[in-house]
């Protein structure tokens, strides 16, 4: 099992995985267009060829409500784990090495929204209030049926910089 950075030609898989849990309604549905415009943020499990997890790191900037000194914020986003390879650690491995990415990055704080909060919070995240978070984090949510009703957790971490 080994963690790698996406290529162009993970891209149909990618969404497979992804979509297939968007369909349980557990996270938003990915067309290929945005696969392909944010393929740099994802990062694959893959096993003797074939891709057993995936995850994303989109990076986002937090104007610090027009208050100048803005901080680099990062969401985990698109994280999904073939349902016969859960359990396995690789949701955990994924999530670590985004982390790791985000430090190397110089981001400060790294979020996610989820339906299993508890997951997160295993991985050192705090659970907070959505509305803690800046307004260019619900852009991709006006997308989602549920909105602005969301049953999302949002969690956080902050690394040290």
């Amino acid at each position: 099992m080994r963690i790698r950075k996406a290529t162009i030609a993970d891209a149909k898989e990618i969404r497979q995985i992804v979509n297939e849990f968007a369909r349980k309604e557990f996270m938003l549905p990915l067309a290929f267009d945005e696969l392909y415009e944010g393929i740099r943020d994802f990062i694959v499990s893959e096993d003797n060829g074939s891709i057993r997890g995936v995850c994303a790191l989109h990076l986002l900037w937090d104007d610090n409500k027009g208050k100048g000194s803005g901080t680099m914020l990062a969401e985990i986003r698109s994280l999904a784990v073939k349902e016969t390879h859960q359990s396995s650690g690789i949701g955990k491995s994924l999530v670590r090495r985004c982390i790791k990415e985000a430090e190397g990055l110089g981001v400060r704080k790294v979020f996610a929204l989820t339906y299993r909060p508890e997951f997160f919070k295993k991985l050192g995240f705090k659970e907070i209030e959505r509305a803690k978070l800046p307004h260019r984090v619900w852009e991709d949510c006006r997308k989602c049926y549920k909105f602005p009703e969301c049953d999302e957790h949002a969690v956080i971490l902050t690394l040290s910089s």
